[in-house]
């Protein structure tokens, strides 16, 4: 398969129309209609349904546009970092990463980084640990931050100095507000907006002592700003990760720390496998002078 038609196939696939996706690739709707019966006969099978009005993917279709952005997606970073091996450092770097304060190690690091080096090009992805590692693994970005209970055994790593601290995000005029630390026992009987990543670790069911199926969880999230949203308009009480959600000022909402105190680190990692460009080679240095590790 070429990378061309490849491209073709994307565009046929956004636009739902062989006319709309011959204007947008500036060729000939005949071309384009070649180039999909090509695809189509190379790969043995039927890649769209053809409508009267539009044109939409079949399974295998489906399956094909997925693998074909991530291959075009490769393309484009490979791409980026031949053209970063040049006397001046430039090209991008890509990093994926859960929500956490631990951020801002990062954050500190890429603005060192960007000051001795501007044409650098920093492309971040937010998400899940598993929205992160999937990434990882299909080389889509250089760097991923993970928050544990996540399994970082599998790749190379650097655990920040950064702690993140649990606790529970809920209105100011709440039953808990007066309390300065949430017990397992004060939760028991409450609506709770929980982390699946957490829940499914074991750290927050452990803290919690009780059966999760005895919780009277209402919502569950992996980001948590939405969440958030759902604690503000009296939902529930998120049990969450400390300084995501601004509490401070005119808020609405307050933290409090769970008690016994229960805390995750977090990691940056990368592929065993990776090989990385002079940019990223230079942010990791960074980040281990710049954190001492």
């Amino acid at each position: 398969m070429e990378l061309r038609i490849l491209r073709s196939f994307l565009a046929v696939a956004r636009e739902q129309s062989i006319t709309g996706a011959a204007r947008f690739l500036h060729i000939t709707q005949p071309s384009l209609s070649r180039q999909i019966m090509e695809l189509e006969e190379e790969l043995g099978t039927t890649l769209f349904h053809r409508g009267n009005r539009k044109i939409t993917l079949t399974a295998e279709g489906i399956l094909l546009r997925k693998r074909a952005e991530q291959i075009v997606e490769l393309v484009r970073k490979t791409e980026e970092e031949l053209t970063a091996m040049e006397e001046t450092v430039t090209g991008a770097i890509h990093i994926a990463a859960g929500e956490t304060h631990a951020f801002r190690a990062l954050a500190k690091n890429i603005k060192n980084l960007l000051q001795q080096h501007p044409d650098i090009r920093i492309h971040l992805f937010s998400g899940n640990a598993e929205d992160v590692t999937e990434r990882l693994d299909r080389g889509l970005v250089d760097f991923g931050l993970l928050i544990e209970p996540a399994d970082v055994t599998k790749y190379d790593y650097l655990r920040l100095p950064a702690i993140d601290t649990w606790g529970v995000l809920m209105r100011t005029d709440s039953a808990l507000a007066s309390l300065e630390s949430i017990q397992p026992e004060n939760l028991w009987n409450l609506p709770l907006i929980t982390s699946r990543q957490a829940m499914a670790g074991g750290q927050l069911p452990s803290w919690l002592n009780i059966v999760p199926a005895k919780l009277n969880v209402v919502a569950s999230y992996n980001l948590l700003f939405n969440a958030s949203l759902l604690v503000e308009a009296g939902i529930g009480y998120a049990l969450c990760l400390d300084n995501i959600i601004n509490t401070t000022g005119n808020s609405s909402l307050c933290f409090r720390p769970l008690v016994p105190t229960l805390e995750s680190y977090v990691n940056i990692v990368w592929r065993k496998s990776q090989v990385f460009s002079r940019a990223s080679v230079l942010f990791l240095e960074k980040m281990r002078a710049d954190n001492k590790i």
